[in-house]
């Protein structure tokens, strides 16, 4: 029988990744799931983490792991549900490579998430997106930058690792009027653009003159934003109305209001651009 390591090492390298073509993003979650594990395996079986074998990794560890991030560590529930979903996914592969762990994974696989109750759904009313739009700074370096930003994640709802991995080439401005997501599971979508929205970015692709494998958003340095940068540019922009708490995810309140929007103009008149499905233009 192999020992964990090597089984961790090819969990990682040859199915992550290579068959199932996960984002580092994600990896990392995997990763910090079953260091927490192993740690916590070592512990009950009183051997180093060097030493552990596969009949080590049983069911019950899993639960007593469970245990553990919920009651000692006081994780949420949703937290536990994730660590488990990613035990699931290991002991699946497990199960597949070495028959004679698929008992112990059936167990794993039978062990069930808890019920959590949804997250309450916030988004941004008809005035404070008017608000928004209006407030936002229209002299100084980055102004084009924030107004492009706010712009692009109302018009097309995306996640922010999404915008930060924006490149030039993935905007179409002479065409049709669309901008290409790479999102999860390292899965395409292309987008249509409003007019409003493909003029700002025209005029920021203009000034930046970047070539087409450059970011699209780039910070003072000429360097990629990250999407912690993003979140930190995009609260220091908002104005003093808007709430401290909807400070702290204001891609997640703008795609919300972005997809009510959306739904509310289609059943109505249907939104080829901002004012149309919002009933106001703006102009850059």
């Amino acid at each position: 029988m192999k020992s964990v390591g090597q089984v961790i090492f090819a969990f990682f390298e040859d199915y992550l990744k290579t068959q199932k073509g996960l984002r580092p993003g994600s990896i990392r979650s995997y990763r910090d799931t079953l260091k927490l594990f192993l740690a916590c395996v070592a512990r009950d079986c009183r051997r180093p983490i060097t030493r552990l074998i596969l009949s080590d990794l049983s069911a019950q560890r899993v639960l007593d792991f469970l245990h553990l991030i919920e009651v000692t560590r006081g994780n949420h529930v949703s937290t536990r549900n994730q660590r488990l979903a990613a035990l699931h996914t290991f002991y699946r592969y497990v199960g597949l490579q070495y028959p004679e762990m698929l008992a112990e994974a059936q167990r794993v696989e039978a062990i069930p998430m808890k019920r959590t109750p949804p997250p309450q759904t916030d988004y941004l009313e008809h005035d404070e997106i008017d608000i928004l739009f209006k407030s936002l700074p229209r002299q100084g370096i980055l102004s084009l930058r924030d107004r492009a930003i706010f712009m692009v994640l109302y018009n097309t709802g995306a996640r922010v690792q999404e915008i930060a991995d924006l490149r030039v080439a993935d905007v179409d401005l002479d065409g049709p009027l669309r901008i290409r997501l790479h999102g999860k599971g390292d899965k395409w979508r292309s987008c249509p653009l409003w007019p409003e929205t493909a003029e700002l970015l025209k005029r920021l692709i203009t000034d930046a003159q970047g070539n087409q494998s450059s970011s699209l958003f780039m910070s003072r340095q000429r360097k990629s934003l990250t999407r912690f940068a993003f979140t930190k540019s995009s609260n220091d922009t908002l104005p003093a109305y808007v709430a401290p708490l909807r400070k702290g995810n204001i891609a997640g309140f703008l795609l919300m209001s972005s997809a009510i929007q959306r739904r509310s103009a289609f059943w109505s008149r249907g939104s080829t651009s901002m004012s149309s499905g919002h009933g106001w233009g703006m102009s850059a």
